[in-house]
Protein backbone atom coordinates (compact mmCIF):
# COMPACT_ATOMS: atom_id res chain seq x y z
CA UNK A 1 0.00 0.00 0.00
CA UNK A 2 0.70 3.56 -0.24
CA UNK A 3 -0.04 6.88 0.64
CA UNK A 4 -0.74 9.84 -2.04
CA UNK A 5 0.03 13.71 -1.38
CA UNK A 6 -0.78 16.43 -3.44
CA UNK A 7 0.64 19.62 -2.75
CA UNK A 8 -0.17 23.23 -4.18
CA UNK A 9 -1.35 21.74 -7.71
CA UNK A 10 -1.74 23.64 -10.81
CA UNK A 11 -2.46 22.13 -14.46
CA UNK A 12 -2.83 24.56 -17.32
CA UNK A 13 -4.19 22.56 -20.45
CA UNK A 14 -4.47 24.73 -23.82
CA UNK A 15 -4.29 28.58 -21.72
CA UNK A 16 -6.73 27.43 -19.43
CA UNK A 17 -6.58 27.23 -15.21
CA UNK A 18 -8.09 23.64 -14.73
CA UNK A 19 -6.55 23.41 -11.13
CA UNK A 20 -5.31 25.74 -8.92
CA UNK A 21 -3.45 25.25 -5.65
CA UNK A 22 -4.91 21.51 -4.72
CA UNK A 23 -3.88 19.94 -1.91
CA UNK A 24 -4.84 16.59 -1.04
CA UNK A 25 -3.96 13.90 1.28
CA UNK A 26 -4.37 10.02 0.31
CA UNK A 27 -4.22 7.66 3.37
CA UNK A 28 -2.85 4.35 3.33
CA UNK A 29 -5.53 1.58 2.31
CA UNK A 30 -8.29 4.14 1.60
CA UNK A 31 -11.27 4.20 -1.02
CA UNK A 32 -10.75 8.23 -2.23
CA UNK A 33 -13.75 8.95 -4.40
CA UNK A 34 -13.81 12.48 -6.08
CA UNK A 35 -17.01 13.54 -6.84
CA UNK A 36 -18.15 16.20 -9.15
CA UNK A 37 -19.87 17.01 -12.71
CA UNK A 38 -18.36 17.19 -15.90
CA UNK A 39 -15.98 19.87 -16.28
CA UNK A 40 -14.83 19.54 -12.73
CA UNK A 41 -11.05 18.61 -13.07
CA UNK A 42 -11.75 15.56 -11.36
CA UNK A 43 -10.22 13.66 -14.17
CA UNK A 44 -7.51 15.67 -14.98
CA UNK A 45 -6.47 15.25 -11.24
CA UNK A 46 -6.61 11.24 -11.31
CA UNK A 47 -4.75 11.63 -14.49
CA UNK A 48 -2.08 13.95 -13.16
CA UNK A 49 -1.51 11.58 -9.89
CA UNK A 50 -1.52 8.50 -12.81
CA UNK A 51 1.50 10.79 -14.91
CA UNK A 52 -0.45 11.18 -18.06
CA UNK A 53 -0.74 14.90 -17.51
CA UNK A 54 2.05 17.26 -16.86
CA UNK A 55 1.90 19.65 -14.07
CA UNK A 56 2.41 23.02 -14.12
CA UNK A 57 3.46 23.49 -10.29
CA UNK A 58 2.88 21.92 -7.43
CA UNK A 59 4.40 17.79 -6.44
CA UNK A 60 2.88 14.84 -6.41
CA UNK A 61 4.26 12.42 -3.89
CA UNK A 62 3.32 8.53 -3.79
CA UNK A 63 4.51 6.19 -1.13
CA UNK A 64 6.45 9.25 0.60
CA UNK A 65 8.53 9.40 -3.01
CA UNK A 66 8.32 12.80 -5.45
CA UNK A 67 6.82 11.30 -8.68
CA UNK A 68 5.47 14.78 -10.08
CA UNK A 69 7.92 13.83 -13.30
CA UNK A 70 8.28 10.14 -13.18
CA UNK A 71 7.36 8.23 -15.88
CA UNK A 72 3.61 6.53 -15.70
CA UNK A 73 5.24 3.00 -14.97
CA UNK A 74 7.94 4.47 -12.46
CA UNK A 75 4.63 5.38 -10.11
CA UNK A 76 3.71 1.94 -8.78
CA UNK A 77 -0.01 2.42 -10.33
CA UNK A 78 -2.56 0.38 -11.77
CA UNK A 79 -5.22 2.52 -13.49
CA UNK A 80 -8.49 1.54 -14.96
CA UNK A 81 -9.93 3.20 -17.64
CA UNK A 82 -13.92 4.14 -18.47
CA UNK A 83 -13.30 2.74 -22.01
CA UNK A 84 -11.95 -1.01 -21.63
CA UNK A 85 -9.04 -0.89 -24.01
CA UNK A 86 -8.81 -4.50 -24.50
CA UNK A 87 -6.87 -5.73 -27.30
CA UNK A 88 -9.59 -7.71 -29.30
CA UNK A 89 -7.13 -10.54 -30.52
CA UNK A 90 -6.23 -11.46 -27.05
CA UNK A 91 -7.24 -14.02 -24.94
CA UNK A 92 -8.89 -12.67 -21.42
CA UNK A 93 -5.40 -14.63 -20.22
CA UNK A 94 -3.07 -12.45 -22.24
CA UNK A 95 -5.13 -9.00 -22.23
CA UNK A 96 -4.39 -9.46 -18.45
CA UNK A 97 -0.74 -10.51 -18.71
CA UNK A 98 0.42 -8.30 -21.19
CA UNK A 99 1.86 -5.62 -19.46
CA UNK A 100 3.60 -8.00 -17.24
CA UNK A 101 5.03 -10.27 -20.28
CA UNK A 102 6.36 -6.99 -21.89
CA UNK A 103 8.51 -5.85 -18.38
CA UNK A 104 9.66 -9.72 -18.56
CA UNK A 105 8.29 -10.73 -15.75
CA UNK A 106 8.71 -14.38 -14.89
CA UNK A 107 6.26 -17.14 -16.67
CA UNK A 108 5.53 -18.65 -13.15
CA UNK A 109 4.71 -14.85 -11.02
CA UNK A 110 3.01 -14.27 -14.02
CA UNK A 111 0.60 -16.85 -13.82
CA UNK A 112 0.38 -16.64 -10.36
CA UNK A 113 -0.54 -12.92 -10.31
CA UNK A 114 -3.12 -13.96 -12.84
CA UNK A 115 -4.95 -16.68 -11.41
CA UNK A 116 -5.23 -14.53 -8.08
CA UNK A 117 -6.82 -11.63 -9.61
CA UNK A 118 -9.05 -14.26 -11.62
CA UNK A 119 -9.87 -15.43 -8.87
CA UNK A 120 -10.76 -12.66 -6.94
CA UNK A 121 -12.84 -11.00 -10.18
CA UNK A 122 -14.45 -14.58 -10.99
CA UNK A 123 -12.74 -14.85 -14.05
CA UNK A 124 -11.11 -18.44 -14.26
CA UNK A 125 -13.68 -19.53 -16.63
CA UNK A 126 -13.03 -17.16 -18.71
CA UNK A 127 -9.68 -16.81 -19.27
CA UNK A 128 -9.91 -18.31 -22.72
CA UNK A 129 -12.11 -16.12 -24.54
CA UNK A 130 -11.51 -12.56 -26.59
CA UNK A 131 -13.17 -9.86 -25.76
CA UNK A 132 -15.53 -10.32 -28.54
CA UNK A 133 -17.31 -13.36 -26.67
CA UNK A 134 -17.89 -11.39 -23.19
CA UNK A 135 -20.34 -9.00 -21.61
CA UNK A 136 -19.16 -5.25 -20.62
CA UNK A 137 -19.24 -6.30 -17.11
CA UNK A 138 -16.93 -8.83 -18.00
CA UNK A 139 -14.87 -6.73 -20.10
CA UNK A 140 -14.89 -4.27 -17.17
CA UNK A 141 -13.66 -7.03 -15.02
CA UNK A 142 -10.62 -8.11 -17.33
CA UNK A 143 -9.81 -4.51 -17.14
CA UNK A 144 -10.27 -4.34 -13.05
CA UNK A 145 -7.96 -7.51 -13.32
CA UNK A 146 -5.55 -6.05 -15.89
CA UNK A 147 -4.70 -3.08 -13.16
CA UNK A 148 -4.61 -5.82 -10.16
CA UNK A 149 -1.89 -8.21 -11.91
CA UNK A 150 0.77 -5.31 -11.34
CA UNK A 151 0.39 -5.48 -7.71
CA UNK A 152 0.54 -1.60 -7.47
CA UNK A 153 0.80 0.36 -4.63
CA UNK A 154 -2.36 2.76 -5.44
CA UNK A 155 -5.41 1.57 -8.14
CA UNK A 156 -6.87 4.69 -10.01
CA UNK A 157 -10.43 4.49 -11.92
CA UNK A 158 -11.30 6.70 -14.27
CA UNK A 159 -15.10 6.24 -14.11
CA UNK A 160 -14.86 2.40 -14.79
CA UNK A 161 -18.80 1.81 -14.50
CA UNK A 162 -20.55 4.46 -16.51
CA UNK A 163 -20.47 2.90 -19.45
CA UNK A 164 -22.41 -0.32 -18.18
CA UNK A 165 -26.38 -0.72 -17.58
CA UNK A 166 -27.93 -0.11 -14.11
CA UNK A 167 -27.82 -3.61 -13.42
CA UNK A 168 -24.19 -4.62 -14.16
CA UNK A 169 -23.04 -1.29 -12.12
CA UNK A 170 -24.85 -2.27 -8.84
CA UNK A 171 -23.10 -5.63 -9.29
CA UNK A 172 -19.87 -4.28 -10.43
CA UNK A 173 -19.77 -1.71 -7.38
CA UNK A 174 -20.41 -4.46 -4.82
CA UNK A 175 -17.40 -6.55 -6.20
CA UNK A 176 -14.89 -3.11 -6.20
CA UNK A 177 -16.09 -2.73 -2.16
CA UNK A 178 -15.50 -6.26 -1.56
CA UNK A 179 -12.28 -5.95 -3.65
CA UNK A 180 -11.13 -3.13 -1.49
CA UNK A 181 -11.92 -5.24 1.35
CA UNK A 182 -9.90 -8.33 0.30
CA UNK A 183 -7.04 -5.88 -1.03
CA UNK A 184 -6.73 -3.37 1.38
CA UNK A 185 -5.09 -1.24 -1.24
CA UNK A 186 -5.33 2.57 -1.59
CA UNK A 187 -7.66 3.69 -4.47
CA UNK A 188 -8.52 6.44 -5.70
CA UNK A 189 -12.23 6.83 -7.60
CA UNK A 190 -13.41 9.38 -10.34
CA UNK A 191 -17.44 9.73 -10.69
CA UNK A 192 -20.15 11.46 -11.33
CA UNK A 193 -22.54 9.45 -9.87
CA UNK A 194 -23.59 10.04 -5.83
CA UNK A 195 -24.55 6.68 -5.80
CA UNK A 196 -21.18 4.61 -6.56
CA UNK A 197 -19.35 8.04 -4.47
CA UNK A 198 -21.75 6.82 -1.03
CA UNK A 199 -21.63 3.39 -1.97
CA UNK A 200 -18.08 3.08 -2.42
CA UNK A 201 -15.69 5.85 -0.65
CA UNK A 202 -14.18 5.73 2.71
CA UNK A 203 -13.67 9.66 2.17
CA UNK A 204 -15.76 11.79 -0.68
CA UNK A 205 -13.68 14.59 -2.34
CA UNK A 206 -16.21 16.82 -3.85
CA UNK A 207 -15.09 19.29 -6.83
CA UNK A 208 -16.62 22.02 -8.58
CA UNK A 209 -14.32 23.81 -10.70
CA UNK A 210 -10.90 22.48 -10.30
CA UNK A 211 -11.58 23.39 -6.45
CA UNK A 212 -12.21 21.09 -3.47
CA UNK A 213 -15.52 22.65 -1.57
CA UNK A 214 -15.71 19.72 1.06
CA UNK A 215 -13.85 16.32 1.88
CA UNK A 216 -15.13 13.71 4.66
CA UNK A 217 -17.08 10.78 4.87
CA UNK A 218 -20.07 10.01 2.69
CA UNK A 219 -22.34 10.23 5.86
CA UNK A 220 -21.05 13.47 6.92
CA UNK A 221 -20.92 14.97 3.64
CA UNK A 222 -24.67 14.12 3.15
CA UNK A 223 -25.70 15.15 6.36
CA UNK A 224 -23.42 18.04 7.14
CA UNK A 225 -22.76 19.79 3.42
CA UNK A 226 -20.49 22.85 4.07
CA UNK A 227 -22.76 24.80 1.30
CA UNK A 228 -25.12 24.57 -1.03
CA UNK A 229 -23.54 22.94 -3.88
CA UNK A 230 -22.46 19.97 -1.85
CA UNK A 231 -26.15 19.82 -0.36
CA UNK A 232 -27.82 19.73 -3.88
CA UNK A 233 -25.38 17.98 -5.70
CA UNK A 234 -25.58 14.93 -3.27
CA UNK A 235 -28.84 13.21 -3.07
CA UNK A 236 -31.87 11.61 -5.33
CA UNK A 237 -33.97 13.95 -5.02
CA UNK A 238 -31.50 16.60 -4.50
CA UNK A 239 -32.21 18.41 -1.09
CA UNK A 240 -35.18 21.34 -0.78
CA UNK A 241 -34.15 24.83 -0.69
CA UNK A 242 -36.08 27.62 0.75
CA UNK A 243 -35.28 30.94 0.75
CA UNK A 244 -35.89 32.87 4.39
CA UNK A 245 -34.76 35.47 6.46
CA UNK A 246 -33.85 35.18 10.51
CA UNK A 247 -36.69 36.86 12.32
CA UNK A 248 -36.18 39.09 15.52
CA UNK A 249 -37.13 36.06 17.38
CA UNK A 250 -33.57 33.81 16.23
CA UNK A 251 -36.27 31.47 13.88
CA UNK A 252 -36.03 31.28 10.18
CA UNK A 253 -39.43 32.56 8.87
CA UNK A 254 -39.52 32.07 4.62
CA UNK A 255 -42.68 31.16 1.94
CA UNK A 256 -44.86 30.24 4.89
CA UNK A 257 -42.21 27.88 6.77
CA UNK A 258 -40.93 29.53 10.55
CA UNK A 259 -38.21 27.19 12.02
CA UNK A 260 -37.56 27.84 15.66
CA UNK A 261 -33.32 27.68 16.29
CA UNK A 262 -31.01 26.20 14.41
CA UNK A 263 -29.75 29.60 13.12
CA UNK A 264 -26.67 30.18 15.39
CA UNK A 265 -24.45 33.11 13.91
CA UNK A 266 -27.07 34.16 11.70
CA UNK A 267 -27.87 38.00 12.22
CA UNK A 268 -30.91 39.15 12.47
CA UNK A 269 -32.86 39.80 8.75
CA UNK A 270 -30.13 37.62 7.44
CA UNK A 271 -31.15 36.32 3.82
CA UNK A 272 -30.84 32.41 4.06
CA UNK A 273 -31.39 29.58 2.67
CA UNK A 274 -33.26 26.35 4.31
CA UNK A 275 -32.34 22.88 3.02
CA UNK A 276 -34.59 20.06 3.75
CA UNK A 277 -33.75 16.41 2.62
CA UNK A 278 -36.90 14.89 1.58
CA UNK A 279 -36.49 11.79 3.40
CA UNK A 280 -36.95 14.26 6.29
CA UNK A 281 -40.40 15.85 5.26
CA UNK A 282 -43.31 13.65 6.87
CA UNK A 283 -46.44 13.33 5.32
CA UNK A 284 -49.21 13.38 8.07
CA UNK A 285 -52.64 14.73 9.27
CA UNK A 286 -51.05 16.17 12.31
CA UNK A 287 -48.09 18.70 9.75
CA UNK A 288 -48.28 21.91 10.70
CA UNK A 289 -48.01 22.91 7.15
CA UNK A 290 -49.99 22.23 4.18
CA UNK A 291 -49.65 21.69 0.25
CA UNK A 292 -51.53 19.60 -2.83
CA UNK A 293 -50.03 16.47 -4.24
CA UNK A 294 -48.55 17.73 -7.72
CA UNK A 295 -46.34 14.49 -8.68
CA UNK A 296 -46.00 11.44 -7.54
CA UNK A 297 -43.25 8.98 -8.73
CA UNK A 298 -43.57 5.62 -7.62
CA UNK A 299 -39.84 3.69 -6.92
CA UNK A 300 -41.05 0.33 -5.89
CA UNK A 301 -40.16 0.26 -2.04
CA UNK A 302 -40.64 3.82 -1.88
CA UNK A 303 -42.61 6.80 -3.38
CA UNK A 304 -41.47 10.26 -3.94
CA UNK A 305 -44.35 12.85 -3.31
CA UNK A 306 -44.05 16.35 -4.84
CA UNK A 307 -45.80 18.52 -2.86
CA UNK A 308 -46.97 22.31 -4.55
CA UNK A 309 -46.93 25.00 -1.42
CA UNK A 310 -46.01 28.48 -0.97
CA UNK A 311 -45.43 29.04 -4.66
CA UNK A 312 -43.03 25.72 -4.89
CA UNK A 313 -42.53 22.41 -5.05
CA UNK A 314 -40.86 20.03 -2.50
CA UNK A 315 -39.88 16.62 -2.89
CA UNK A 316 -41.01 14.09 -0.18
CA UNK A 317 -40.03 10.39 0.11
CA UNK A 318 -42.77 8.33 1.88
CA UNK A 319 -42.36 4.31 2.60
CA UNK A 320 -45.39 3.00 2.86
CA UNK A 321 -48.10 2.08 -0.03
CA UNK A 322 -50.61 5.02 0.54
CA UNK A 323 -52.07 6.31 -2.55
CA UNK A 324 -52.26 10.19 -3.20
CA UNK A 325 -54.11 11.58 -5.80
CA UNK A 326 -52.76 14.69 -8.04
CA UNK A 327 -53.99 18.30 -6.94
CA UNK A 328 -55.06 16.09 -3.15
CA UNK A 329 -54.48 18.86 -0.14
CA UNK A 330 -52.14 16.91 2.48
CA UNK A 331 -50.30 18.56 5.53
CA UNK A 332 -46.65 17.29 6.30
CA UNK A 333 -44.05 18.33 8.59
CA UNK A 334 -40.82 19.13 8.49
CA UNK A 335 -37.95 17.35 10.42
CA UNK A 336 -36.30 20.75 12.20
CA UNK A 337 -33.35 19.01 14.13
CA UNK A 338 -32.49 17.65 10.12
CA UNK A 339 -32.40 20.53 8.45
CA UNK A 340 -29.55 22.99 7.25
CA UNK A 341 -29.18 26.61 6.74
CA UNK A 342 -27.09 28.46 4.10
CA UNK A 343 -26.16 32.15 3.95
CA UNK A 344 -27.66 32.99 0.78
CA UNK A 345 -24.40 35.60 -0.03
CA UNK A 346 -21.56 33.23 0.55
CA UNK A 347 -23.60 29.97 0.15
CA UNK A 348 -21.92 28.90 3.37
CA UNK A 349 -23.49 26.95 5.64
CA UNK A 350 -24.42 28.13 9.06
Amino acid sequence: MSNVCVRKLCITLGGNEIIKDLDLAVEEGEFLVLLGPSGCGKSTLLHSIAGLIDVSAGTVEIGGEDMTWADPSERHIGMVFQSYALYPTMTVEKNMSFGLRINGTPKAEIARRVARAADMLHLGPLLARKPAQLSGGQRQRVAIGRALVREAGVFLFDEPLSNLDAKLRAELRRELKLLHHSLRSTMIYVTHDQVEAMTLATRIVVMRAGKILQIGAPAEVYERPANLFVAGFLGSPSMNFIDGALDLEGCFAGNGFRLEGGAAGAAAGQALVLGIRPEHIRIADDGALEGKVALVEPMGNHQIVWIATAGQQLSAIVNDTRVFALGETVRFAVDAARVSLFDKASEQRL
